[in-house]
């Protein structure tokens, strides 16, 4: 058990110090014993809290979550409440200074009460506001209570261990997936309302320029005559649409503040095109993929279906694989160590350090008590297989890996869109988002395979993501590992500089990717395909200065 002084005992230790050196100074045993007595009153009071906190604990100090459910499903930008208890079992009151989450970064949680007092054989109920900038599935690891002692001069932390789960779906699935199905809206939702696509049919469509492929009974003689080129008549039917939702989930895109990245984005836009073609009773398949495929559903319709769709956008777009995170198997280790410390019932302490393959052992028995149940994400190992899944269980977040993979992606979209051109029943429509392709060399695999898909009749569309919306103020400041402020920032001066830095600096990566922009949608659009923008909707930031934010 680790005390902390506070401020009144460091003061008093710092004033009996200085009067014993002023009495051996004066040679005045009176002072320097007064000087004794204040520091032996310290080491009495220290020893009186550490007893108390002691009792505390055993007669049954804890926290638990109200309710059943271990984990909660909300929207991202939304804020939820999940109440606590905290029960005091022993004879006399705890007073508490302070009381703070031990959650996943990705989540900004606000608590109140945050001080106040547990009466003796009382119950506290506590409010925890938990707000979800980022989609995914995060852990809310516990509370951590700082106890005064009887004499009110040392601080003792008090974790209590209880995972709670908290899944942040995107947008349009966090609406649509609630809304009812039963009754009249079932039968609506099995009718359906049919798309109008190309093929065999009676109903004209369009007239178009001749294509390498096109049936020659198709072929517009006169008005081929008329103007000069070969056109051939397009006709359409009325059917359901086969949909096919393409995203690019490179780790680079998870770059900027937690809400306003380019995937965060992007994500919402890919959910809200399949809750679009979900309730007309269309069928919808997924592709997510970034230097591999990381998911790719074949098109069906349904609520169950969404569900997967939904799982799969908040999953498949993780980074706790080895070639996704910026953490090695150590760093890994070391959170997981962390984390399972407290809810191991001997704290670890026969576990030799550096075993990591106990450790691994010891982690994966725990798993099942978590409020997720992940598939095992990519490792190096069996071991660090283990451990990673140990992370995702538990909600704990890995950040993601600094080094760029746009190179492989834009090789892996070209075959994703050669998969989906081979697959059964044939696409109607295909929405990719994702960024254009980078480099030349990926241009010509991607562009061939959307020939192929317009030559199958597939309705293109392109939707680009949004690079403005992160690199707009306000920015998060620079923090050293432990979540303290870096040195640049320290203080107002240097914060000032930091600021004015950081906006040239953004300005100019603004320029830089808007040209870059400009150019690849003038690609797209020579191909005929229809090209988008991402709505730039975001999620509101809690007031940093708000003194209830821990």
């Amino acid at each position: 058990m680790q005390l902390f002084p506070t401020r009144t005992a460091a003061h008093l230790s710092i004033a009996a110090i200085s009067v014993a050196g002023v009495g051996l100074v004066a040679r005045e045993p009176a002072i320097v014993g007064w000087g004794g007595a204040m520091l032996l009153a310290m080491a009495l009071a220290r020893a009186v809290t550490l007893v108390s906190v002691s009792r505390i604990r055993a007669a049954g100090f804890e926290m638990l979550w109200s309710g059943p459910r271990r984990v909660v499903r909300t929207g991202r930008g939304s804020t939820i409440e999940i109440e606590a208890e905290v029960r005091n079992r022993d004879t006399l009151a705890a007073r508490y200074v302070r009381l703070r989450p031990i959650a996943s970064s990705q989540l900004q949680i606000t608590i109140e009460p945050s001080a106040g007092e547990v009466m003796a054989s009382g119950r506290l109920k506590v409010k925890v506001s938990v707000h979800a900038p980022r989609v995914g599935q995060h852990g809310v690891h516990g509370l951590a209570l700082e106890v005064h002692g009887a004499p009110g001069l040392f601080e003792v932390p008090l974790t209590f261990a209880n995972p709670f789960g908290v899944e942040v779906l995107p947008r349009p699935f966090a609406a649509w997936l609630p809304s009812p199905r039963g009754g009249r809206s079932k039968l609506l939702a099995s009718s359906g309302r049919p798309g109008r696509a190309r093929g065999e049919g009676s109903d004209l469509r369009e007239l178009r320029e001749h294509m390498p492929g096109d049936p020659f009974r198709r072929i517009a003689w006169k008005a081929s005559a008329r103007r000069g080129v070969l056109l051939v008549r397009e006709f359409e039917r009325e059917e359901r649409d086969v949909v096919w939702v393409v995203l690019d989930a490179s780790v680079e895109l998870w770059a900027g503040p937690l809400g306003r990245a380019p995937l965060d984005l992007a994500i919402d836009e890919a959910a809200s095109i399949c809750t679009r073609y979900l309730s007309r009773g269309d069928r919808v398949g997924l592709a997510v993929y970034a230097s591999t495929v990381r998911a790719f559903v074949p098109p069906d319709q349904g609520p169950a279906h969404g569900q997967k769709l939904a799982h799969l956008l908040v999953t498949a777009t993780g980074t706790h694989d080895a070639s996704r995170s910026d953490l090695d198997e150590a760093d890994v280790a070391v959170r997981v160590l962390e984390h399972l410390r407290p809810l191991d019932v001997r704290g670890l302490s026969d576990l030799r350090r550096g075993d990591l393959d106990r450790l691994a052992s010891r982690a994966d028995a725990v798993r099942p008590r978590a409020p997720f149940a992940p598939p095992s994400p990519e490792g190096r190992s069996p071991r660090e297989r283990m451990l990673r899944r140990y992370l995702a269980a538990y909600g704990i977040e890995s950040p993601p890996r600094g080094e760029a993979e746009r190179h492989e992606s834009g090789f892996m979209l070209a075959e994703v869109l050669a998969q989906i051109v081979k697959s059964k029943p044939k696409p109607s429509v295909v929405h990719v988002v994702a960024p254009a392709p980078s480099e030349v060399a990926q241009e010509k695999p991607v562009m061939d395979a959307l020939r192929r898909l317009a030559r199958h009749s597939a309705s293109i569309t392109w939707s680009m993501p949004q690079f403005d919306p992160g690199l707009l103020p306000p920015w998060d400041p620079p923090t050293r590992a432990d979540g303290s402020p870096s040195e640049e920032v320290a203080d107002g001066a240097r914060r000032a500089t930091w600021e004015e830095a950081a906006g040239v600096a953004a300005e100019a990566v603004l320029v830089r990717t808007r040209v870059a922009v400009s150019r690849s949608e003038a690609v797209l659009r020579r191909l005929g395909v229809r090209v988008t923008k991402i709505r730039a909707t975001t999620t509101k930031r809690p007031d940093a200065a708000d003194p209830k934010a821990t």
